[in-house]
Order: C-alpha cells, then structure tokens, then sequence
C-alpha cells in the first residue's frame, strides 16, 4: 500500500503534517477529513526497497510503554507531550518512530485509539479498542492501568510457556546433532576398519552400517526433503482447514496439550475479563476476544457464543457446547452472568489459570528432562555399542 507525505493545518490552524498510508488519493482524502485536517499539500512517497522482518518492536517494549503512559495520564499530563516524552526516551528506535507518528496523527486531531490503530502489527485491535472505550468513558488512564497489568501478565504467561520449551529443545537438537556427526564421520571410521576384518558382522552394526551409508549418500536429498517440509508444513498451517487441523491436535496432544489448553483458557478469560471492565460491549469484547485467542478452536467457540449471545441467548451455552472448556470454568461464567460479575469472575478464573498454567510447565519440564536423556542414551549408546560388538568378537576369538 502507498505512503502519502502530506501538509496542513488542523481545525485549529496549527501546521500539521505526516504521512498516512492508502489505497489511492480518494481514501487518503477521507482519512484526513476524518481527522480534521485542511490540506495544503501531498505527495506520494517513493517506494523504499528494504528487507525487515516484523517490525523490530517486542511485546515487552509496548508492555512498558502503556505501563509509562497511563503513569504520566493519571498525573494529569497533555496526551501529545506524555506521548513526545515516550518516544525521546524509548531505546528502540523502530518503536519510537511508531509512537512520533501517533503523536503526529493526535497532533492532527485524530483519537488516540483512531492513531494507534494505524498501526495494527504493533497495537493490535484488543489495544485500539480498550483505548477507545477509555476515550469514550472518560477514564483512559484507568483503561490504560489495566491493558498495562493485561499484557504484563499475558507477556508473562507467555515466557512461561516457552520457557518450558527451550531446555527440551535444545536437549533435542543437541541429540540429533550428535547422532548426525557420529553416523557421518565417526561411523565411517569404524568401517574402514571392519572392512579389513573380512568377517561376518553383527546384525546391529551392519544396520548401523546402512544408516551411515544412506545418510552419506542421500544428505543433500536429505537436507531439500526437510527444508521442504518446513516450507510446506508452514503453507499448511497457513490454511483454515490446517490451523484448525493443528490448533485441534495441540489441544488434545498428551503431555503438551494440558498446558496448551491451561493457557490458551488463561488467555481467553483474561482478555475478555479486561474488556468488559474497561466499557467494552460484551458482544464486541468477544469479537476481539476471538481474533486475539491464538487458537482457531477457542476462537470457532468464542464465535459461536457471539451468535447466541446475539439471538438472546447467554454466553455459558454455546462455551459448554464445545467441549473446549473445562466445566468449571463454564459454570464460573455461568454464575457471573446471573450475578452481574461477569468481568471479575473472568480475572478469578484467569489467576486461577495462570496458576495451572506454573505447575503445567513445572510437571511438563519434570516429565520430559528424564524422557529425553533415556532416549538420547538410548540411540547414543546404541550406536556406540553397535560399533564396539565387532570388537568384543574379535577379543572372545583371540
């Protein structure tokens, strides 16, 4: 999409400019009048041939950002100057350009909300629209208080996660790479060696053998073939029927699956719970609740509940019907909406999750460490053994 660099004044004759991107001038047009800007002049910006991946902003520079605007709106600072003050001291350049530029847009007279959701890879919807319910209600620095203690808590829940996926990982690649190096050079030696004995070999170092022998003669087939999985594997997931199809196993996969679903509950009753206590409509709030739920299984189920919800019908019922959520989680939500606490009930089951979700990953870590070193010993030590075997023979022989 084009950049257009623009000039003018806003509705108070103060000179503004900025670039916006659009379709065409007809739309760059309708922004601006939206954003009660009298212009003067345009030009379209030329196009910048540059590689980047993402845009160079973490989670944790936004988490710390929205931390330090509520502090300065809560003390009764201009938004445009609180704004200027962040993006001075941010230490991440690519973040403090985005944040100049929504100084710039509320300079020029757009909302907050209408500035930040311009940028939507860096302030997702679940942002945008938490801050213009503050906007509308009057108490964007309470909004702001709580999307900071959100996505401090949701970045926490996140490393968690993670964190229990490095060390298996990393013991994983490190077998597989010592496999690999043992199969194609220390392997080789050995055969060089039997080769002379003349004499018949065991049956685990002949398949020993044949392993090394295809590994050495199919590697470059070998390193295409899984280059084209991971491409493929990630077209696939890019898919409806493939997400779905992923998201479902890993939702019901052993070992992993208790955790993924222990966060993915944590995700969707904190999110919600957050929106609704911000002024968010409840129909809304699950609208954005399922585009941020990381899950197209949670989200199918959060659209389901929209549409009953819609046609008069509650929340609890379409959520149970799924099977997705445990009961007890359902039937929280339940009693929330018959005592009209629906939002704080959400935050309780959302704590309570979180703790699962600590002893999900304490057990998984305590479950896989000892799994992974058996099988690491396992194909190592076979391997070692295999070679050895011709040796014992000829030792008992002589």
């Amino acid at each position: 999409m084009p950049v257009f660099e623009y000039k003018g004044k806003s509705t108070a004759g103060n000179p503004v400019s900025g670039a916006v991107k659009a379709k065409d001038r007809r739309e760059l047009d309708r922004i601006l009048r939206r954003s009660r800007i009298i212009v003067t002049s345009v030009r379209k910006k030329p196009a910048e041939i540059h590689i980047k991946f993402g845009t160079g902003v973490k989670k944790v520079d936004v988490s710390r950002f929205t931390r330090q605007f509520a502090t300065m709106i809560g003390a009764g600072l201009p938004m445009v100057q609180c704004l200027d003050i962040l993006a001075t001291q941010s230490d991440n350049r690519d973040f403090a350009k985005i944040v100049n530029q929504v100084k710039d847009s509320v300079s020029g007279g757009s909302t907050l909300s209408e500035a930040l959701a311009r940028h939507p890879k860096v302030f997702d919807t679940l942002y945008s629209n938490m801050v213009q319910a503050g906007e509308i209600g009057g108490a964007l620095d309470v909004v702001l208080t709580r999307l900071a203690v959100y996505r401090e808590k949701a970045d926490s829940l996140i490393r968690k996660v993670k964190g229990a996926m490095i060390y298996p990982s990393v013991i994983v690649v490190v077998a597989i790479g010592v496999t690999f190096a043992m199969l194609t050079w220390i392997v080789p030696v050995f055969a060089k060696m039997f080769g002379g004995l003349n004499a018949e070999l065991p049956m685990p170092t002949q398949v020993v053998l044949k392993i090394s022998n295809f590994l050495q003669a199919n590697i470059v087939y070998i390193f295409l073939g899984l280059i084209g999985s991971v491409v493929g594997f990630t077209f696939w997931l890019r898919t409806t029927r493939g997400r779905l199809i992923f998201d479902t196993i890993m939702l019901n996969i052993p070992i992993l699956g208790p955790l993924t679903r222990r966060s993915s509950v944590a995700r969707f009753t904190r999110t919600l719970g957050t929106l609704l206590s911000s002024g968010v409509s409840i129909i809304e709030a699950l609208e954005v609740t399922a585009k941020t739920a990381g899950n197209v299984v949670i989200a199918n189920a959060i659209n389901k509940s929209v549409m009953s919800i819609a046609e008069g019908d509650t929340i609890t019922a379409p959520l149970k019907e799924t099977g997705v959520f445990p009961p007890m989680v359902t039937q929280m939500i339940a009693v929330g909406e018959k005592t009209g606490g629906l939002d704080e009930m959400l935050t309780k089951i959302a704590d309570f999750y979180d703790e699962e979700v600590d002893a999900a990953v304490s057990a998984l870590t305590s479950v896989i460490e000892p799994i992974i070193i058996v099988f690491m010993g396992i194909i190592i030590g076979g391997i070692l053994v295999a070679m050895y075997l011709p040796m014992f023979d000829i030792i008992g022989k002589i």
